[in-house]
């Protein structure tokens, strides 16, 4: 008989400077036993949570090297009792000395994941790389999917590279930002912060960017490293995020934008309803489907039809639901306390 088998998915936080790694349990319980490390001045801690002398949760921050080879103990239930004293300090550590940082990558399995986003393991890489002779991390990017998505594995796929062809991958000292600068993302936020620079242009000038007002790479990473970096100063450049922002719908396969008002924790009444059907009839937008999140997206509305789609939504009360937003969206609740029999709060309101 088929049957479902449970597998915990590792998760690594995708937010620029912040490294952050989690696996599995890490909650805490009689039959666990925990091996911590924390380097306040460092910014680094680590935590692992065995039981039977094997992982079964990990949680990595400022130093995430070892997810993938922590994810494989895990996995394959190691028994980790033989290098229990040195575990916390990664794979490069086992047998009490320093290795070679790439010893530690060419002795993970061909099964081990390297890229998250698209579930592709080092054998599937190494694999590409050997019969399609590639060369460029563009390759194997076109090729394997790897790097290709939020690129937090781009590290783990040049070595790879390296340990496969050698010498035959040269790799940029720095990767720039875009063809507009030579400066990477690292350097552009230091000088940010060190020069003072709280516009674009500022930025631009000071830098010596090529062109005289960026491309559609650089311009949304400077807007967003400036509103980190002066929150209270830099005034937000409407112009400088990316289409789906500027519009408040999503770009489809087609090219047309798809338009998801909010609900808030998922209730409407029928003057929202009807005012969702007339902008439907009046636009002539050809699908409307209730999501998973208890809201409604109306979907291939032309982009010049945008703003009075949402002027006519503005009127009748509704704010964009942020479905093209990098952040909290939608709330899902049930009806709670007030019709459900069996409810036991206000599940509707707190929603």
């Amino acid at each position: 008989k088929a049957a479902f088998v449970h597998s915990d998915t590792p998760t690594k936080l995708k937010v620029t400077g912040i490294e952050l790694f989690s696996l599995g349990d890490f909650a805490e319980g009689d039959d666990r036993q925990e091996i911590v490390l924390r380097d306040a001045s460092a910014g680094v801690y680590k935590r692992l949570v065995l039981r039977d002398d094997r992982i079964i949760g990990t949680v990595l921050y400022g130093e995430t090297a070892d997810g993938a080879w922590f994810n494989d103990l895990k996995k394959k239930q190691t028994d980790i009792s033989e290098m229990r004293d040195t575990l916390i300090f990664g794979q490069s550590y086992q047998g009490g000395a320093s290795l070679d940082p790439m010893a530690a990558v060419a002795a993970l399995p061909d099964d081990a994941e390297i890229c998250g986003c698209n579930g592709v393991c080092k054998g599937k890489i190494t694999g590409a790389i050997t019969a399609k002779g590639l060369t460029s991390l563009d390759d194997v990017r076109a090729h394997t999917k790897a790097s290709a998505s939020c690129g937090s594995c781009t590290g783990l796929v040049e070595k790879l590279m390296v340990l496969t062809i050698g010498d035959k991958y040269n790799p940029a000292a720095v990767q720039p930002m875009c063809g507009c600068t030579t400066l990477g993302h690292d350097e552009v936020r230091r000088l940010i912060k060190a020069k003072g620079l709280k516009t674009i242009p500022a930025v631009m000038q000071e830098l010596e960017w090529t062109t005289s007002c960026g491309c559609a790479k650089c311009r949304p990473a400077l807007n967003y490293y400036l509103v980190c970096d002066w929150p209270d100063e830099y005034a937000d450049d409407y112009q400088s995020r990316f289409i789906n922002e500027r519009v408040h719908a999503n770009i489809q396969k087609d090219g047309t934008y798809s338009v998801v008002p909010r609900m808030w924790g998922g209730v409407t009444n029928a003057a929202e309803l009807r005012a969702i059907a007339d902008v439907v009839d009046k636009f002539e937008i050809p699908m409307v489907k209730v999501t998973g999140g208890q809201r409604i997206d109306m979907l291939g509305i032309r982009k010049e039809d945008l703003p009075a789609v949402w002027a006519d939504l503005g009127q009748a009360g509704f704010v964009s639901g942020h479905a093209y937003a990098k952040g909290l969206r939608t709330v899902k609740t049930c009806v709670g306390s007030d019709w459900c029999r069996f409810g036991t709060q206000d599940s509707t309101g707190f929603g």
